[in-house]
């Protein structure tokens, strides 16, 4: 069951009534999970390059789009390597600032998995 997006602001987003004070992962079983953001940071010094590590702990066999929140602002951006990983796995991969990409979730139907960064 795809978990609805209630709201985000700048630190946060609210997830089924629930607020989370960090970047989420929605999993294809509607499951909410913290971001290993570390996997990028330790080979970029941020987490605003997806790397071909953290790629692949996103990316959820059987997933054919990934939607992916930018930041408020839009600053995250995938590394080449994780853009061709994606695109190998045959999963498409729409990035847009974290308010636009929520309203693109809450519409989305099919096997669909979520990033959402919530600063910058």
């Amino acid at each position: 069951m795809k978990p609805k997006i209630n709201s985000t602001s700048f630190g946060s987003i609210t997830v089924r009534g629930k607020t989370f004070n960090y970047d989420i992962l929605i999993r294809l079983d509607g499951k909410v999970e913290k971001r290993r953001k570390k996997l990028s940071k330790k080979l970029y010094g941020t987490s605003h390059k997806i790397s071909l590590e953290e790629a692949k702990y996103i990316y959820e066999k059987g997933a054919e789009k990934l939607i992916m929140g930018t930041g408020q602002t839009g600053y995250v951006e995938l590394s080449k390597k994780a853009e061709k990983y994606f695109r190998k796995k045959d999963c498409k991969v729409k990035l847009l600032p974290t308010p636009e990409a929520i309203k693109i979730w809450n519409k989305s139907k099919g096997k669909n998995i979520a990033m959402f960064h919530v600063t910058c």
